[in-house]
């Protein structure tokens, strides 16, 4: 018995233009030359980094770097601090640097601060590929936190300057800033958010209220996947998260029911469209 089911992938989910611009860089370069180094995950998506790997990309760490002689290595859309720049001249690497705009103008936002001697604080995930490269333009003397409360654990000057990474929430970052504000920090606040990842909030609450069930897309690793399944989640409960055709649960479907398939901007479109061809041939 058929299950007849409609369904539409979200047109506004799907990479960003950052992620877009870094894959057709790498794919030019595979093209050109059979294989390409990227340092770190190009994307985080081991769908998409595994179809890029069978093309010849090989994802390296910072201590293979370390190792490589005249070799082309790509910086993916997340950025670099100074120190692997330095490194890539050290040892006559070429950089196909394919840093997300949105980021570099940040980075060197941070930098200005960082050399006017600002007391630099950054919203974002410690650890995260794009923090690293914030925190590198302050020789590590910026402080990175993931929530007011961690914040509010450090002994804080009366001014200080707030910076975010790109992809965290509007919403959030605002709520931070008030609160500083209200306990009598003067706060320079920096509004650092990519428009292209915040605006996915509303769009995707907007998608999301229309289906009966709802399956979000998106690679284990992605921050911006976590933040933006929950953003569904919130909006109808009939959300369910899968990483890969594999997850896909036949049972969560009824006959005649409408279907949404959305994703983090880490989610490739043959991705969605993969799963979307398996529900309708259902």
């Amino acid at each position: 018995m058929p299950h007849h089911l409609s369904v539409r992938i979200d047109p506004n989910s799907g990479f960003c233009f950052g992620v877009i611009y870094a894959i057709q860089m790498a794919e030019d370069l595979l093209d050109e030359q059979g294989y390409l180094y990227c340092l770190g995950d190009i994307v985080h998506n081991d769908e998409e980094v595994e179809r890029l790997e069978r093309r010849g990309l090989r994802i390296i760490d910072y201590e293979q770097l370390a190792g490589l002689r005249r070799e082309a290595v790509l910086i993916r859309a997340h950025g670099e601090p100074p120190s692997t720049y330095q490194m890539a001249m050290e040892n006559e690497l070429t950089l196909v640097d394919a840093s997300c705009p949105v980021v570099l103008k940040l980075q060197n936002r941070i930098k200005t601060s960082y050399d006017k001697q600002d007391r630099i604080f950054i919203y974002g995930k410690h650890g995260h590929a794009e923090v690293r490269g914030l925190l590198g333009q302050t020789s590590g003397n910026a402080v990175v936190f993931e929530s007011l409360e961690e914040l509010l654990g450090h002994e804080l000057p009366s001014s200080l300057t707030l910076y975010s990474q790109t992809t965290k929430s509007t919403d959030s970052f605002y709520r931070i800033k008030n609160e500083l504000t209200e306990r009598g920090y003067e706060v320079n606040a920096n509004d650092t958010i990519c428009r292209q990842v915040s605006n996915r909030d509303k769009d995707l609450r907007r998608f999301a209220a229309q289906y009966d069930q709802v399956v979000f897309v998106s690679g284990t690793k992605s921050s911006n996947g976590k933040v933006l399944y929950q953003v569904c989640k919130d909006t109808n409960p009939a959300t369910h998260f899968i990483s890969k055709l594999d997850d896909l649960d036949y049972g969560w479907f009824t006959p005649g029911q409408s279907v949404g398939i959305c994703g983090a901007t880490s989610t490739p479109m043959w991705q969605m469209e993969q799963i979307r061809d398996a529900l309708l041939a259902l």
